[in-house]
């Protein structure tokens, strides 16, 4: 299949003006699919700028790309013009260094992570490993902190912990995700099967009242943002400092401290804690949804906001 030389021209402009570029399903933020969830979050890993291209928002790019590389899914990395490939190679890249080299990036830190799995975990594990001679565990923990286990062949090449008699391994990410952790088998009222405690997730989302939310924007302890779109917001407005997601009010927020305390309101609460999720699960360690939203704000802070 031939390529339009006008839509090669648009691909190769895009190449040539951005050093790496990630073609993807959805956005950095918010990703389409489940492979392009992994191959931003092993860039996002290494700290690496670059440039995406939304391919649902363009279906000319979206079928051409995969023309233009011959290559025939998404994602798909470029560097420096070059493809390199979709998400199982970008992991592979990463765990081997060689994606940081290629990037010109520092080696990556391969010290394995301190674990700790209780007996009774050891021992289901080795249970089910028992039929696998040449098997091991993997773990990995994506940026939401959301684990995953996999049987899957040994590599002496990968990042792993031995201990209680089985051999656990990770991903660059995942390792410095697993730092800490606790393995424990529970069997209670909340079923049965695998408990990790990790310490480095971040906490839940909180819920903060409409009261308290105002008196930590009065003193400059919290960052309100209001998520609902401009015709809501110009029927009833907050009177206190805050900010929205409009334009790029989402990717100024993605660039502040991640220790920032920051506070999502809506209508009632419903899109706000959703929001917040969004926030939490990039690295934000302190996360509030504001109870009740501005409905209950008008009721409870500022009697001259319209209700509707």
């Amino acid at each position: 299949m031939s390529l339009d030389p006008a839509l090669r021209s648009r691909i190769e402009s895009l190449l040539q003006a951005n050093r790496v570029v990630l073609f993807m399903k959805g956005q950095p933020g918010m990703p389409q699919c489940g492979f392009s969830a992994k191959a931003t979050g092993v860039l996002e890993d290494l700290g690496v700028e670059y440039a995406h291209v939304n391919v649902l928002a363009d279906q000319e790019i979206r079928e051409g790309i995969k023309v233009y590389g011959n290559w025939p899914t998404i994602p798909q990395l470029y560097i420096d013009g070059e493809l390199v490939g979709g998400s199982d190679i970008i992991e592979q890249l990463a765990a081997s260094g060689e994606l940081s080299q290629i990037l010109g990036l520092p080696a990556p830190d391969r010290t394995p992570p301190q674990v700790t799995v209780t007996e009774a975990a050891a021992a289901q594990l080795r249970g089910a490993l028992a039929s696998e001679p040449n098997a091991a565990l993997a773990l990995s923990i994506d940026a939401r902190f959301q684990p995953r286990f996999q049987i899957v062949p040994r590599s002496d090449n990968a990042i792993a912990v031995e201990t209680g008699g089985l051999r656990i391994q990770f991903d660059l990410a995942s390792a410095r995700r697993a730092n800490g952790i606790t393995i424990d088998w529970v069997d209670d009222f909340r079923g049965q099967g695998l408990a990790i405690d990790n310490p480095n997730a971040p906490k839940p989302v909180q819920p903060i009242t409409p009261a308290e939310a105002e008196r930590q924007v009065g003193t400059g302890e919290l960052v309100l943002v209001d998520v609902r779109p401009p015709e809501e917001r110009a029927i009833a407005s907050l009177s206190v400092t805050h900010r929205t997601l409009d334009g790029d009010g989402r990717a100024a927020l993605d660039a502040l401290p991640k220790d920032t305390r920051l506070a999502f309101i809506c209508h009632h609460g419903g899109r706000s804690a959703q929001a917040a999720e969004e926030f939490r699960g990039k690295g934000f360690t302190a996360v509030f949804n504001v109870e009740g939203g501005i409905d209950r704000w008008a009721q409870e802070v500022d009697g001259s906001i319209p209700r509707y």
